[in-house]
């Protein structure tokens, strides 16, 4: 599409509403998991070709661990499966970098070595940013980036936000301009604490296997809509 006006540089995405979906057609709340997975490939290939900057997938949370071993152990599956894949290769093709942020020690090192080998792969990529938060907490990102800080700097009292977000894992990427939530829930569930304190947020029914590109031109159009108000403000 061809935007007339402004357009968020960075959109981070809550993908939420996978076993739910799966559980409203009868089927296992793995199937919604994997349908969630097509979706996730199809949204990066439609911000992609819409001139998004930089994109934030909401892909495991530190809350996550708690839900059955057996989902866990499948959610995992998929990350391997999706950094295996053809997918990947056609990310590098397409100048597109990948990253990871989050604690992703707690992963199986099989895991931890497909993540690497992604990241290894389009480092050098100046494209668009893909950053998929994995075993990701906003309460745990702050407090590790705490410790860090206070590691790096004896005078406390010299610490700015500035110096503070360097410490964050997602360091000094910009701040979402955009984060959207699928499945109807209307709160950030520990998501980008710090970041989003300035976005614009977009609720939408739809639980996240169903999410479009009609849905993100939507959630695009009403930011624009939000932010052109905002100017006409200062403007008047």
């Amino acid at each position: 599409m061809d935007w007339n006006g402004l357009i968020p540089k960075h959109i981070a995405i809550m993908m939420d509403g996978n076993g739910r979906w799966a559980t409203r057609r009868g089927l296992p709340r793995s199937a919604g998991h994997y349908a969630g997975m097509q979706t996730m490939r199809e949204t990066i290939s439609m911000c992609h070709k819409n001139g998004i900057s930089s994109l934030t997938l909401y892909a495991f949370s530190t809350e996550n661990w708690k839900r059955p071993r057996e989902e866990v152990d499948y959610i995992i599956s998929l990350v391997v499966e999706f950094v295996q894949d053809t997918t990947v290769q056609e990310l590098n093709q397409n100048n597109i970098r990948v990253d990871f942020i989050g604690d992703i020690s707690k992963f199986p090192e099989e895991t931890q070595e497909a993540m690497r080998k992604v990241v290894e792969l389009t480092q050098a990529n100046s494209g668009m940013a893909v950053y998929f938060a994995m075993n990701y907490g906003g309460k745990s990102d702050i407090v590790q980036a705490i410790k860090l800080c206070i590691e790096e700097n004896t005078d406390t009292s010299e610490i700015s936000e500035a110096e503070f977000e360097k410490f964050l894992y997602t360091g000094q990427n910009p701040a979402p301009d955009l984060l959207i939530r699928t499945s109807g829930e209307k709160r950030l569930s520990n998501f980008l604490l710090w970041q989003a304190a300035y976005s614009e947020l977009w609720f939408t029914d739809v639980m996240w296997p169903d999410f479009n590109e009609q849905l993100l031109y939507e959630s695009i159009l009403d930011y624009q809509q939000r932010k052109q108000r905002a100017l006409d403000d200062v403007t008047q």
